[in-house]
């Protein structure tokens, strides 16, 4: 039953990087858009993102579900060592909800709007980048268990150029996300050609931070890139996004729209897919040399059975009603 959690997690993971990162992306989009247009790109984010935007959380509680229950000390160690990042970033999702609401619910327009915009905006970019950067410190190899003091024990492990790096790194998956996804919703061609021409440049941002990623771990000590020239899979798989991603620079301008999300999550599945190869069973990389693996920190006995039974039975509920929302909002979307 274990491997049925282990499945679960993993899936919780990716579908709330494709999904929440896409929600995510609307709003560093909206920050990286010139003022006459975003007026029209927000139209754009309430039509696509508002009907589903608060389901995709989640796939978040999924995840600190399953580690808390099935992982126990990989949640009390992340949530001892990494509090700080984990509360900037539930600040980042509670006032980007929030904003979001209130600028499209507002029954006032005022000189608040201003303030939803803003707090909507950068929370979109605070969350991401706080995410990346806790999957940083996790793997990062910088958590020490045994330090004795405040900036080693709770600063140390997430302040660092390697995990500011994949933070940044995650910032630019979800702005290219957003940018393709709502290419394909765009009316006008004007509309069109702008995200069109954000999304090629979210993608050259997304292959520039990747690149920050690798850098950083050299200059950081971090074994990523001599491990993964020898793992022929993992070289095969990121070939593969490098492809799908440049037939996506392609086929952007042609407005077919399932194919270039497909492209788009393609190429996002199979960077996650490598990294997690790449670390698989390692959740957490400890200084000491001693990691916390998906097999050596999990629960025994009726938890982890339990567990897997609880998330058998409720997918069976869970994902046939939310492929059943998103259906019935892009058959109201297209009736119009």
């Amino acid at each position: 039953m274990l491997y049925v959690v282990i499945v679960f997690l993993i899936l919780a993971i990716l579908m709330y990087i494709l999904l929440g990162g896409a929600d995510f992306g609307a709003g560093i989009l909206e920050l990286t858009t010139p003022d006459r247009m975003k007026t029209k790109l927000r139209k754009r984010t309430y039509e696509t993102i508002g009907p589903i935007w608060e389901a995709n959380h989640m796939w978040l509680i999924i995840t600190i579900v399953i580690l808390f229950v099935g992982f126990p000390a990989v949640y009390s160690l992340l949530s001892i060592h990494l509090h700080i990042p984990l509360l900037l970033m539930l600040f980042g999702i509670i006032g980007r909800g929030t904003a979001f609401v209130f600028r499209h619910y507002d029954a006032v327009e005022d000189e608040m709007q201003k303030v939803y915009n803003w707090i909507f905006t950068y929370s979109s970019f605070v969350t991401p980048f706080f995410l990346g950067l806790i999957f940083g410190a996790a793997v990062g190899g910088k958590i020490d268990p045994h330090a004795g003091d405040f900036l080693g024990t709770y600063i140390w492990p997430w302040l660092n150029g390697f995990s500011i790096a994949v933070g940044l790194f995650t910032v630019t998956i979800c702005g290219f996300l957003a940018a393709v996804f709502l290419v394909g919703e765009a009316g006008l061609e004007a509309e069109k050609r702008f995200l069109v021409t954000r999304s090629r440049a979210f993608i050259v941002a997304t292959v520039g931070a990747g690149g920050l990623v690798f850098l950083a771990a050299e200059l950081q000590n971090v074994p990523l890139i001599g491990l993964l020239l020898n793992e022929s899979l993992t070289l095969g798989i990121l070939f593969l996004a490098s492809v799908a991603m440049a037939l996506l620079w392609i086929q952007l301008p042609k407005a077919k729209k399932a194919f270039s999300r497909f492209l788009a999550g393609a190429v996002v599945t199979a960077i996650l897919m490598a990294f997690g190869y790449h670390y698989f069973p390692d959740m957490v990389i400890l200084q000491i040399g001693e990691n916390l693996s998906v097999f050596n920190s999990a629960a025994l006995g009726k938890p982890i059975e339990t567990l897997a039974w609880a998330l058998l039975i409720g997918s069976i509920f869970i994902l046939p009603s939310l492929g059943y929302l998103i259906y019935s909002f892009q058959r109201e979307k297209a009736g119009h």
